[in-house]
């Protein structure tokens, strides 16, 4: 009964934000991930750079890919491969902040593609995954309210 409860809590909230404000961690030109491609985190199991003629936007950001099926597959299915929290530190967005990542700082939490600040930082997340990703989850909607455009 209580998962149930958290997950529709959950999901209104998610729905809630997810139609007015983004927060998204991009450079200048609106170019997500530092130019690596999301798919490639979940095929190849690690940080493969993108090329400019595989490019598609989603949610306001761009994103490369490092081939024409790993375009694909994003487009077929973008929320499968986006990284959440927009792209921020995950183990940041449990303890209410937005932080730079480093890519090689990744990992995949319940199918989720997760970024973090630096491998010291992925470690003290996965000391308790499932707690710092739920805290994390419920801090998202608070730093899109406050930061989001």
């Amino acid at each position: 009964m209580k998962k149930t409860i958290w997950a529709i809590v959950l999901c209104s909230a998610v729905s809630g934000f997810a139609a007015g404000k983004q927060l998204l961690n991009l450079d200048a030109s609106g170019l997500a991930m530092q130019g690596y491609d999301p798919v490639a985190f979940f095929t190849q199991h690690k940080p493969v750079k993108g090329l400019a003629q595989f490019r598609s936007a989603y949610k306001g950001a761009k994103y490369l890919f490092a081939s024409a099926d790993d375009k694909a597959l994003f487009d077929k299915a973008p929320s499968k491969y986006e990284p959440q929290f927009g792209g921020y530190c995950a183990y940041g967005v449990s303890r209410g902040n937005r932080a730079p990542i480093k890519i090689e700082a990744w990992q995949i939490a319940n199918d989720r593609l997760l970024m973090q600040y630096d491998l010291d930082i992925k470690d003290a997340f996965n000391q308790d995954q499932q707690g710092t990703l739920k805290k994390a989850d419920q801090n998202w909607p608070s730093l899109v309210d406050q930061y989001g455009k």
